[in-house]
C-alpha cells in the first residue's frame, strides 16, 4: 500500500482553518480554490471536480471537532483503495500545522496522487492565508 504523508504550515489560526476543512461541501471556495473547481455534497458523499478535469466521489467518514480531524474515502479513478485524513493543529503565532495522510492501492498510483496532493497543498495554503487575512 502506498502512503502519502504530508505536513505543512499555514499562516492562519487553527479555528479558521478547521472551519474551512469541516465545510466539506465548499472545498472549491473555502479550502482549495483553483485546484478544486466544484464540489457537490449529497448526504455523506461529495463529488469533487479538480482543475485537471478529474472527478472523484468522496465519502465523508468522520468530522471530529474535538481533534480537528476529517477522514474520507474516495472511489473512482485509478485507485482500487483510497482513504485519507486531515488533521489541524494550532501552532504559535496564530499559525496552523496540517497533517494529510493518504493510503492507496495499488502502489503505482501513489506517484500520480502525490503530485495532486502537492498541488492541493499549495492551493490550500494560498486560499486559507488569503481568506484569513481578508477576515481579520
Amino acid at each position: 500500500m502506498a502512503t502519502i504523508y504530508r505536513e505543512f504550515q499555514v499562516d492562519a489560526p487553527s479555528n479558521f482553518v478547521w472551519a474551512a476543512f469541516k465545510d466539506v461541501g465548499a472545498i472549491h471556495t473555502r479550502l482549495a480554490h483553483g485546484f478544486v473547481t466544484d464540489t457537490v455534497l449529497v448526504g455523506d458523499i461529495r463529488t469533487v471536480t479538480f482543475s485537471n478535469g478529474f472527478v472523484v466521489d468522496e465519502r465523508i467518514v468522520a468530522i471530529d471537532d474535538e481533534h480537528q480531524r476529517l477522514a474520507y474515502s474516495a472511489s473512482g479513478g485509478a485507485a482500487a483503495h483510497h482513504n485519507a485524513s486531515f488533521q489541524v493543529f494550532a501552532e504559535s503565532g496564530g499559525k496552523s500545522r496540517i497533517l494529510w495522510i493518504t493510503d492507496l492501492l495499488p502502489d503505482d498510483v501513489g506517484v500520480q496522487i502525490a503530485k495532486m496532493v502537492d498541488f492541493g497543498i499549495e492551493a490550500m495554503r494560498r486560499t486559507l492565508e488569503q481568506t484569513s487575512t481578508e477576515a481579520r
